[in-house]
């Protein structure tokens, strides 16, 4: 029988300890890099689940409940859910923001993309250009829809002038945002004068982004503009018409601000949308569990429309 040697246990036995001290080491240090980057995402993370998170639950906890803010909360089941069904003004919200959509996003993205596309060749006062089609985009919104008002104003506005001046008789000019048959195109060129500038600055940075020599390449071919257009600066901006197409769409499903300060979802229920719809029931008929209903229909239409998006992306 052979005994172990005294010494080699010991040796054995501190290799062990060492081996146990450096796992726990770094256990302790992995624990405590994991707090410190915890401790950074935390006030973000807070502020997250109090204010956004947290009344998200909450609403789609309320669409299944009645109440008015002040008296105890009902079950309702499914009754917020079929009401849908026979609300005439929520049936006018969902088609007008579906029209709204459909209209402003691909018309945005075209102006955008060609704004773009001209402000990046070297003319003249190409820099204040820039700025000032950007502005509308920062710019106060009461103030911009107060000036938007005056403009196409049905009796004394700059468009109706001009378009009396050029022959149109003056009981063939637009009642823009007083007329329930031009109140929606209204709304849509508003937005998109608003929002075009900050797409055009995406789609420059994209440009910009373009390897000139491509553009090189198919001049050697033979390619003319609109070729070049077509087969080299399109596809190198499908990322960002990506981008820009989600969050149009986005934006749009989501419209309000501009349709409250124009028309108030008037005349009729003309430009009624559903986020306005949502605000009417919410905060005029104190109706928070229908509003609740409403705002969920919303965010399931617009979960599907992006998840479409991005599907028909990763298979493009």
């Amino acid at each position: 029988m052979t005994l172990a040697h005294p010494a080699l246990s010991d040796n054995q036995t501190d290799v062990d300890r060492k081996r146990k001290v450096r796992v726990v080491s770094k256990r302790r240090r992995r624990v405590e890099n994991a707090l410190i980057a915890y401790s950074f995402i935390a006030p973000n993370f807070l502020g997250f689940a109090v204010f956004t998170l947290g009344p998200i639950l909450f609403a789609f906890a309320l669409a299944f409940m009645h109440w008015d803010g002040s008296n105890p909360m009902t079950f309702a089941g499914l009754d917020n859910f079929w009401r849908l069904f026979q609300d005439k003004s929520f049936l006018d919200a969902f088609w007008n923001t579906i029209v709204y959509t459909v209209v402003s996003v691909p018309a945005t993205l075209i102006c955008a993309l060609g704004l773009a596309i001209l402000l990046n060749q070297k003319i003249f006062g190409r820099d204040f250009f820039r700025t000032a089609l950007f502005f509308p985009y920062v710019a106060s919104l009461v103030a911009v829809a107060v000036v938007w008002n005056m403009i196409f104003n049905p009796d004394m506005g700059l468009v109706n002038m001009v378009l009396y001046t050029i022959g149109i008789a003056p009981e063939n000019l637009p009642g823009w945002a007083a007329d329930r048959h031009w109140a929606m195109v209204t709304v849509i060129l508003f937005g998109i004068w608003k929002s075009m500038g900050y797409y055009m600055v995406i789609y420059l940075a994209g440009l910009q982004g373009i390897n000139s020599e491509l553009y090189e390449a198919a001049g050697l071919d033979g390619a003319n503009a609109w070729q070049k257009f077509i087969h080299v600066t399109v596809p190198q901006l499908a990322p960002t018409t990506f981008f820009v197409t989600v969050m149009l769409t986005i934006q749009s499903f989501k419209v309000f601000d501009q349709v409250y300060m124009i028309t108030q979802g008037g005349p009729g229920t003309s430009t009624l949308v559903l986020v306005y719809h949502i605000y009417n029931e919410a905060f005029i008929s104190w109706d928070l569990g229908y509003s609740s209903m409403i705002a969920l229909v919303l965010f399931l239409l617009v979960l599907t429309v992006t998840v479409i998006q991005f599907r028909r992306q990763r298979e493009d």
